[in-house]
C-alpha cells in the first residue's frame, strides 16, 4: 500500500490548486482522491490487467474534460499556468506509461498513447514513444505510418517521415498498408511544395539564381531549398537542379514507389490500394494523370493477362 500513499501524497499539491482556482469544491476534490485511491488499489493488490489501467486513464480523460468546462463556463483566468493546468494530463500520461512497463507487447496500448499525446499536443513525447515502441514492435506498419505521420504534419520533415517508412518497409515489404502511406506522403509532399509555390508566385521549374535579387526572390530560393533538402537535390545546381524538381512535381518520385511497390508486392490488393489513393488525393489532374498512368503501365507489366488485372484495365478505359 505504501505506492497507494505515495501516490495520494503527489495529488496534494495540484487538488489544492483547483480549489483555490474555484474550478473544484472542497468536496469534489475529495471524491476525486477516493477514486484514484481505488483504482490505485485495484493496481497494487492483484494482478493488474490492461483493462484496469484503461479503466484508470479514462476516468482522468473524463476529469480534464469536465475541468475544461468548468474554466470555460466560470471564466476562470487561468494564467499563469499553474500545476493544475496539466496535472491531469501529466497523470494520464504516467498511467500509460506504468500500464506500458507491465503491457509492453500490447501494440494496441502504445497506439492508445500515442493518440492521446496527439491529441495533448505533446508534439517531442509522440515522437518518443513512435521510437520506443517502432524498437519493441518492428514488424507492426501501423506504428511506422502513425510515426510518419507525426514527422511529416508535426514536425514538417518529409525527409525523416520517408526515412521512417522505408525502414518500416524494409521489414514489412508484404504490407499494402505501408507502400499505400508512402505513395500518400509523396502526393502531399508535392501538393503542400506547389501550394507553396503558389502562394509565393513561383512557377514549376523557374527559380532564379545569381545576381542581385529582390525580397521576393529570396523567399523562392528559399522554399526552393527547403524542397531540396527533402529531396536529396541540394547537391545540384542550375538548370540540372531545375530540371529534377520540375519532374519531382510531375511525379517521379512517386512513380519509383509505385514501381518498387509492384516488384515487392505484385499482387491485385495492392494495386487496387494505390489507384485508390492516387484519385482520392487532392492532386492536380495533370499530376493524378500521370501517376495513374504510369500504375496501370506496371500493372499490365506485372500482371499481364489475369483476370483482376484486366478487368482493373478495362474499367479504366470507362471512367
Amino acid at each position: 500500500m505504501e505506492r497507494v500513499q505515495f501516490e495520494q501524497e503527489q495529488m496534494l499539491d495540484e487538488l489544492k490548486d483547483l480549489v483555490e482556482k474555484g474550478i473544484f469544491t472542497p468536496q469534489e476534490t475529495k471524491e476525486i482522491v477516493k477514486r484514484r485511491t481505488a483504482f490505485e488499489t485495484v493496481l497494487v493488490r492483484r494482478v493488474a490487467k490492461k483493462a484496469d489501467y484503461i479503466r484508470y486513464v479514462t476516468y482522468e480523460m473524463t476529469l480534464e474534460e469536465l475541468r475544461k468546462k468548468r474554466i470555460e463556463r466560470l471564466k476562470i483566468d487561468t494564467r499563469p499556468p499553474t500545476i493544475s493546468s496539466y496535472s491531469i494530463v501529466r497523470r494520464q500520461f504516467h498511467i500509460f506509461e506504468r500500464g506500458l512497463k507491465k503491457f509492453k507487447d500490447d501494440v494496441g496500448l502504445w497506439i492508445q498513447y500515442i493518440e492521446l499525446a496527439k491529441k495533448e499536443g505533446a508534439r517531442s513525447l509522440v515522437g518518443r514513444i513512435c521510437a520506443r515502441a517502432i524498437h519493441l514492435h518492428p514488424s507492426t506498419p501501423s506504428l511506422y505510418i502513425l510515426a510518419a505521420e507525426h514527422e511529416l504534419s508535426t514536425s514538417q520533415s518529409p525527409s525523416a517521415a520517408r526515412v521512417l517508412l522505408q525502414r518500416g518497409i524494409r521489414l514489412n515489404k508484404q504490407s499494402v498498408d505501408m507502400w499505400r502511406e508512402w505513395v500518400r506522403m509523396e502526393l502531399s509532399f508535392i501538393e503542400g511544395l506547389r501550394r507553396r509555390w503558389e502562394v509565393l508566385g513561383i512557377q514549376k521549374g523557374t527559380i532564379s539564381t545569381g545576381g542581385r535579387r529582390s525580397g521576393k526572390e529570396k523567399d523562392h530560393e528559399e522554399v526552393s531549398n527547403d524542397a531540396d533538402r527533402d529531396t536529396g537535390l541540394s547537391s545540384l545546381d542550375g538548370g540540372e537542379g531545375q530540371s529534377a524538381r520540375l519532374h519531382i512535381m510531375k511525379g517521379a518520385i512517386v512513380k519509383t514507389v509505385i514501381t518498387a511497390a509492384a516488384e515487392a508486392l505484385p499482387k491485385l490488393s495492392l494495386f487496387s490500394a494505390l489507384k485508390e489513393v492516387i484519385e482520392n488525393h487532392p492532386s492536380p489532374d495533370e499530376l493524378k494523370k500521370e501517376a495513374l498512368g504510369h500504375l496501370f503501365t506496371v500493372l499490365r507489366e506485372c500482371m499481364g493477362m489475369e483476370a483482376g488485372a484486366v478487368n482493373m484495365l478495362a474499367w479504366r478505359h470507362l471512367e
